[in-house]
């Protein structure tokens, strides 16, 4: 049996998670470092749904806003289809949970709590900023929803996209909106050789009470 390779200083360096950090502003860096980082999407996260009895589903969204504007005490909000899977849990169980995982930076962020749903004109103003052709395919989908055949939803995004083309824009549709998520547990969490992980979970138990927080073992 070889000798086993004794731990470097990295692995047994104290946590760079600092304790009584706002985890807002901790995500706020984070993220900024992604958008350098992170070759492909770093706004990509997966949000974890659940119905009434409990049976979870994920699938992966991208981050639309972010911050302490977001929501009265701060957020995180996406946009889909309500009528879609994940949208028919959320109306039924106004709780989710959201996944960063940046790879490349061997970063990951957890986040926890009960989501509102955004205003109509939110809705609007960011359906409408959306490049013509994502209005036209979210207009047509009826999201996950079976569809006999490719060529029926490709027949309606023609359809659509030839009433509205002369505007280049296309009315919202009613069930198509976005949810901000209010965070009431953040943990961040950093890769370290050896199982050696260094993280830190921020909770609250509501929008206006004080962080706390706590290392975690790995």
């Amino acid at each position: 049996m070889s000798d086993p390779v004794p731990l470097d200083d990295a692995q047994l360096a104290d946590s760079v998670l600092p304790a009584g950090s706002d985890p807002f502003v901790l995500f706020e860096e984070w993220f900024a470092a992604a958008q350098v980082g992170e070759l492909n999407d770093p706004n990509a996260m997966a949000l974890a749904t659940a119905t009434p009895g409990g049976a979870p589903s994920v699938r992966m969204v991208l981050l639309k806003g972010h911050g302490k504007g977001e929501i009265a005490g701060g957020g995180f909000t996406f946009f889909t289809n309500a009528e879609s899977r994940k949208g028919g849990e959320i109306r039924a169980n106004m709780q989710a949970a959201l996944l960063f995982h940046w790879k490349s930076l061997r970063r990951q962020i957890r986040i926890e709590g009960p989501l509102t749903e955004v205003s109509p004109e939110r809705a609007d103003a960011y359906f409408h900023s959306r490049p013509y052709k994502s209005q036209v395919g979210s207009a047509a989908s009826d999201q996950s929803r079976p569809l006999p055949e490719r060529q029926t939803y490709i027949d309606r995004v023609q359809e659509i996209w030839a009433e509205h083309e002369a505007t280049g824009k296309v009315p919202r549709p009613p069930h198509w909106t976005g949810f901000t998520l209010s965070p009431q547990r953040i943990e961040f969490w950093i890769d370290r050789d050896n199982r050696l992980h260094d993280r830190r979970e921020f909770t609250r138990s509501a929008p206006d009470a004080s962080w706390s927080d706590t290392l975690l073992y790995p």
